[in-house]
């Protein structure tokens, strides 16, 4: 395969930032992606971009949100230049013709969601703006004759010589067949997207398996808050968890148990507006006390303001109105079952301000990097905000890097406690596969539902030291498992598709991880919740860095 002087790996808004920032530099760039390149987690995205574009608002105030809900774990320079820049970039691709959503005179409308002290939210295609985003933003890159774009190409791993990232190891599908191939590069942008698929309840599509996040972690780069993971209060407890919007419970949806007694109230003063976390774990304690069932969302306050609620729901939410009858259900006359379900993850390849990660030459944006805005908790629809944003800085750094450039992390002083956080990584050790896969044979690899079961039970919404010990000690043997695999994949192969097996090293890969930066932390904090340690401690608030070992 050719050599590429700059690669960028994934096709969600981060991507095509990337990819867009060199090109406009003008720089010949390569876009490699697993799947078609409109498919991604921005292509499922519904709520919307936060952005203080609007005359009442101020990026200042977008950044105390932002803030108040990372709960003491955002570092305050990298919110900045998201909510100042982040203002910016949405003007600028409504001026290159994103499709927001706009009044008869022709302004973005807007939303307010979740945790949010003003309407900021802008949306394209009522509840699909993560689709419109990509469609017309993948329309600029395919249009663009700098952007040489791969499709159906698997990131098997990062090539790194000397200490510094020389390329990727790409298993490209041609039709049922398969073939590896290395393409040489001295600088690649991971904009892979989550690891949603970790978890059996996930909003997230098939391609969320944590590929850019493990194959940095194999390299040696640091990662940092993987311990947080975020989920959405309000997934279809039915069929393929489909994401009802935090936007549902702007517009006015209220939370029920099985009685049809509204309980948010007696938790939080802003009700189904607290942050996610809050109402996530609420949520989940509900469904525990009502023997699993799920808790229902009732859309019914919202005809007070819309008297043909039905007509509204069509017209405010539209894929989530045609979903929700394709299931059988008439949500403007009955509340719906609704369960929390893994969404996003704060965690990721640690980066500085300019999206360089650890090894030299590597760089990293949206929801596969940790830059620091997210901190424990991520602010409703700020996602695509960051991938606008960090996308295109993380661009320009490749293109403006000089060889030989290292990065320049951030470490905060965190005002609970006024210190600087010691910059300290935390080696991890791994487990030997002969050690672990047992003297008789190698047992079965595992597959994707014993993985999801086992993230479920013991790193899920809830956690405790048992429940993460447990968890370690199995998804270790897994992992142990699947590594000793990848060196012999013809002869162990236990999937017909490869490219299955290596995400489900990945997954595994990442959910060691998580379960091992779970049980570090001693506290509970945002998306960290720890029944065994129900409060949050100031000697916490702070990142721990890990290494590979």
């Amino acid at each position: 395969m050719s050599n590429a002087e700059i690669v960028v790996v994934g096709a969600g808004v981060a991507g095509l930032s990337a990819a867009l920032a060199v090109a406009d530099a003008g720089q010949d760039v390569t876009l490699v992606t697993k799947a078609d390149l409109v498919e991604s987690n921005t292509y499922h995205a519904q709520g919307g971009i936060a952005a203080a574009v609007f005359a009442d608002d101020d990026p200042k105030l977008h950044a105390a949100d932002t803030m108040a809900a990372g709960h003491g774990l955002c570092e305050p320079r990298a919110v900045e230049i998201l909510t100042r820049e982040g203002a910016d970039r949405v003007r600028q691709f409504a001026a290159a013709g994103v499709h927001f959503d706009r009044d008869a005179q022709g302004h973005m409308l807007r939303g307010l969601e979740a945790a949010h002290s003003r309407a900021r939210v802008v949306h394209a295609g009522g509840d699909a703006t993560g689709k419109v985003v990509e469609l017309d933003v993948s329309a600029m890159v395919r249009a663009n004759p700098l952007i040489h774009i791969i499709e159906h190409a698997f990131l098997e791993d990062l090539i790194v010589r000397d200490g510094a990232i020389a390329g990727v190891r790409l298993l490209v599908r041609g039709g049922e067949t398969f073939r590896s191939a290395d393409m040489a590069a001295s600088r690649v942008i991971l904009a892979t997207g989550g690891a949603g698929r970790l978890y059996p309840y996930t909003t997230n599509p098939a391609v969320a398996t944590a590929d850019g996040l493990a194959a940095a972690w194999r390299a040696g780069a640091q990662v940092a808050d993987v311990e947080f993971y975020q989920f959405h209060p309000t997934a279809m407890a039915v069929g393929e968890h489909f994401l009802v919007s935090e936007a549902v419970r702007g517009e006015g949806a209220v939370l029920l148990d099985e009685h049809g007694e509204r309980y948010m109230t007696r938790v939080d003063e802003r009700a189904e507006l607290a942050p996610r976390d809050v109402v996530a774990r609420e949520n989940f304690r509900v469904m525990q006390a009502q023997g699993g069932k799920p808790v229902m969302l009732d859309v019914s306050p919202m005809r007070r303001e819309n008297p043909d609620l039905a007509e509204f729901l069509r017209h405010r939410f539209p894929t989530i109105d045609a979903y929700t009858r394709s299931l059988g259900f008439d949500w403007s006359k009955e509340p719906i079952p609704v369960a929390p379900a893994a969404h996003y993850y704060m965690g990721g390849i640690r980066t500085d301000l300019e999206g360089r990660a650890s090894i030299p030459g590597l760089y990293a944006a949206g929801e596969c990097a940790r830059t620091g805005v997210m901190g424990s908790n991520r602010l409703a629809s700020n996602s695509l905000l960051e991938g606008l944003v960090y996308g295109r800085r993380a661009g320009l750094a490749a293109v403006n890097d000089p060889a030989g450039s290292v990065w320049n992390p951030v470490w905060f002083s965190n005002s609970a406690t006024s210190r600087i956080v010691s910059d300290t990584p935390v080696e991890l050790s791994m487990p030997a596969p002969d050690e672990r896969a047992g003297a008789n044979g190698r047992p079965a690899i595992w597959d994707r539902t014993r993985i999801q079961n086992t993230m479920w039970a013991g790193v899920g919404v809830l956690r405790d030291g048992d429940g993460l010990r447990q968890a370690i000690d199995q998804l270790g043997t897994g992992l142990a498992l699947a590594d000793a695999d990848a060196t012999e994949p013809a002869a162990t192969a236990c999937e017909p598709d490869p490219i299955t097996r290596l995400e489900n090293r990945n997954l595994l890969t990442v959910g060691y991880v998580e379960a091992n930066a779970a049980l570090r932390r001693t506290e509970s904090r945002g998306a960290h919740a720890r029944t065994d340690y129900p409060e949050s401690c100031d000697e916490w608030a702070q990142s721990i860095a890990y290494i590979n070992a």
